[in-house]
């Protein structure tokens, strides 16, 4: 006969005490995900899954008469399990697993059985990025994909919760969906779904025609203009943005595109200011003229200068300066 779920919670929470200690941290992951699962852990029917849908009365059939599913608990109604009987639930089911072999019949009833009782899991997880661009169902789906993952690679003996191991395969399962099929460029959402037209009709005039579709043969197969043809092609770019280090075409020889891209010249952000000095300069004393020269052209000290002019370092320091200042008043008045 089969055990119920409360012999099972009852067993399980002889096993917690009796097992080691937890740590502290251990025990605040466990009541968070405890207090998640209570949140996600709401009934919806139209929740769907990569696994075959089992109920009630098929797992019951299933289980009956295959000696290997002897002794599995009786399970209800999916939408009626909580988190605390999913997780005594999959413990169990767990341990059946470890004991089957891939590939059976029994191997594929207790798998497709802990992605339904942990699909609370996914929608939790799923929730997070209900603000983006794509439908709930489709983010749903590609989370079920890492629970299915996780539920491979989760093993008892590593002594952690299953949905503690779990939750990071999920999310990053759905994180990689984004990066992977996101827009790199944000645009409206009739521009998204136009762009999905048009690739659809775009392909069958090309077989129809053999060869590629105008402009005008795509508005007259859509049923719009053609500048809205365009504006849906234009979108079509900001879908995927070329890398700057991706690798050139075979018969390309000018390499990736970031070598092809001028740098900057520094020496282009001060010619503006060059250009604006000249008549400045040419107004100056011929000493004062001379002094800049020998100074920034001739890259000599102050000291070398007096020595040049027959004048002394300090004097020519106070010539420069106030050379310096009438140029910056220059400057500012031109501005």
């Amino acid at each position: 006969m089969s055990p119920r779920l409360d012999e099972l919670r009852t067993e399980d929470t002889t096993e917690t005490a009796s097992s080691t200690p937890l740590s502290e941290t251990t025990l605040a992951e466990a009541a968070l995900t405890e207090a998640v699962l209570a949140e996600a852990a709401l009934p919806d029917p139209s929740r769907t899954t990569h696994s075959p849908q089992i109920t009630s009365e098929s797992a019951e059939s299933d289980v009956a008469g295959i000696p290997e599913l002897d002794g599995l608990p009786e399970i209800p109604p999916y939408a009626e399990v909580g988190p605390v009987d999913a997780r005594a639930l999959s413990k169990t089911l767990f341990e059946r697993l470890e004991s089957l072999e891939e590939g059976t019949h029994e191997f594929a009833y207790v798998r497709n059985t802990l992605v339904e009782l942990n699909l609370a899991l996914v929608k939790f997880a799923a929730s997070r990025f209900r603000s983006r661009s794509e439908p709930m169902e489709d983010i749903v789906q590609v989370g079920t994909i890492g629970l299915i993952k996780a539920i491979d690679r989760f093993e008892l003996s590593r002594g952690v919760e299953f949905p503690t191991f779990a939750m990071p395969t999920i999310v990053g399962e759905i994180k990689r969906f984004f990066r992977d099929t996101s827009w790199s460029v944000r645009v409206p959402r009739r521009l998204q779904e136009l762009r999905l037209d048009l690739a659809k009709a775009g392909d069958e005039l090309a077989q129809k025609l053999d060869r590629s579709p105008t402009v005008s043969e795509l508005a007259e197969r859509l049923g719009i203009t053609n500048e809205e043809v365009v504006e849906g092609m234009a979108a079509s770019n900001a879908y995927t943005a070329s890398s700057l280090d991706a690798q050139p075409e075979e018969d390309d020889n000018e390499g990736a595109l970031a070598d092809r891209i001028g740098y900057e010249d520094h020496g282009l952000e001060g010619i503006e200011y060059v250009e604006s000095l000249k008549p400045l300069i040419a107004e100056l004393p011929p000493r004062d003229r001379k002094i800049l020269s020998l100074r920034f052209v001739a890259n000599m000290t102050q000291s070398e200068i007096g020595e040049e002019l027959n004048i002394s370092q300090m004097h020519v320091s106070r010539l420069l300066s106030r050379t310096l200042v009438k140029l910056r008043k220059g400057l500012m008045v031109e501005e």
